[in-house]
């Protein structure tokens, strides 16, 4: 299965174009797009119940819970086309094509509004995950049973131990686990430390199903001495909102980012940020750029706010419009 992530994708629905009974080749080829393309927010189950749907308002539309008779495959390919305003849904016209668009359109009416099917499991052997069921004691935490916020005091034995093993190994990619209500207040910068590595020991050991991750650099904000409050503000915001594909560093080459496509623009690419200018930088976060994953923050951030973006980015990764100097 191929794991890429699109981190704004079908968070909503809507209609186009006649439709039927589809063959089953066409609804194969959609699954192998949804699971390259959706499943981040809507999830492999097509419930929305993701980490990333906890960052969006309105939550991306869970599809089990669909009436057949209102969502439809022509409904969901308009959306697909044209996006939904006021959420976090984008058009894939011009990403992907009118034949993809379609596929996975049938692929969800049939999988999930009709049959509320399961998909593909991911953590399977074909996908690196040999015997999974070793780590059977963290699926209630994964699962969202056992909130991760609970006390120790208060887990059994049992329960103790799933929490270690998904602390040592689960939560860098299933962060706080199935997204319920947590008394726990958690930080909206997001845990990029995926694991390139899994345990064959028998027994296996819970300090040997992880490993470290080439993302997790990128994910370290620059510590800076001597910033001006406009650039300290900038700093608070660009952490808490553009940090998530940006990375911490500005580079776009942690997790999210180096799986989105188009990737997120390099804020230490020299070459770009030589080129670029407040105003051509300014526009692109006020109003996104068609057909990438960065939408308009206009209706987020005031243009005071995006000029401490600015004066930050310009301070901490590179100077905009000019060359750097040599240190």
């Amino acid at each position: 299965m191929l794991i890429r992530i699109a981190f704004i994708v079908l968070a909503g629905l809507g209609g186009i174009g006649p439709a039927c009974a589809e063959p089953a080749s066409l609804i194969e080829e959609g699954r192998a797009v949804y699971n390259f393309r959706c499943y981040f927010c809507h999830g492999y189950s097509g419930d929305g119940q993701t980490l990333a749907s906890t960052y969006l308002n309105p939550r991306p539309t869970n599809f089990k819970n669909a009436d057949p008779t209102q969502l439809t495959t022509e409904k969901v390919l308009v959306t697909l086309q044209k996006g939904k305003p006021g959420t976090a849904m984008k058009p894939f016209a011009g990403i992907v094509s009118t034949r993809e668009m379609q596929a996975v359109a049938a692929f969800v009416i049939d999988e999930f509004v009709k049959r509320k099917a399961d998909n593909t499991r991911y953590h399977t052997t074909e996908n690196g995950w040999p015997d999974h069921e070793r780590y059977a004691a963290a699926f209630p935490f994964a699962k969202g049973e056992i909130p991760l916020s609970r006390g120790w005091e208060t887990l059994n034995e049992q329960e103790a131990e799933g929490k270690r093993l998904y602390l040592a190994s689960c939560v860098s990619c299933h962060d706080r686990g199935a997204p319920t209500e947590d008394d726990t207040v958690w930080s909206s910068r997001p845990l990029s430390y995926p694991r390139n590595h899994f345990s064959l020991a028998d027994p296996p050991k819970i300090d040997a199903m992880t490993s470290a991750s080439p993302y997790a650099l990128h994910d370290i904000p620059p510590k800076i001495k001597g910033m001006t409050p406009r650039e300290r503000r900038g700093e608070r915001l660009f952490q808490g909102n553009c940090a998530f594909c940006h990375g911490a560093d500005g580079t776009g080459q942690n997790w999210i980012g180096r799986f989105l496509e188009p990737p997120p623009r390099n804020l230490q690419d020299p070459v770009f940020m030589r080129g670029a200018s407040r105003h051509t930088l300014a526009h692109a976060i006020r109003e996104g750029l068609p057909n990438t994953s960065m939408p308009a923050w206009k209706s987020v951030l005031s243009d005071v706010d995006i000029q401490a973006i600015l004066a930050y980015v310009n301070r901490a990764f590179h100077p905009i419009g000019e060359t750097p100097p040599k240190r």
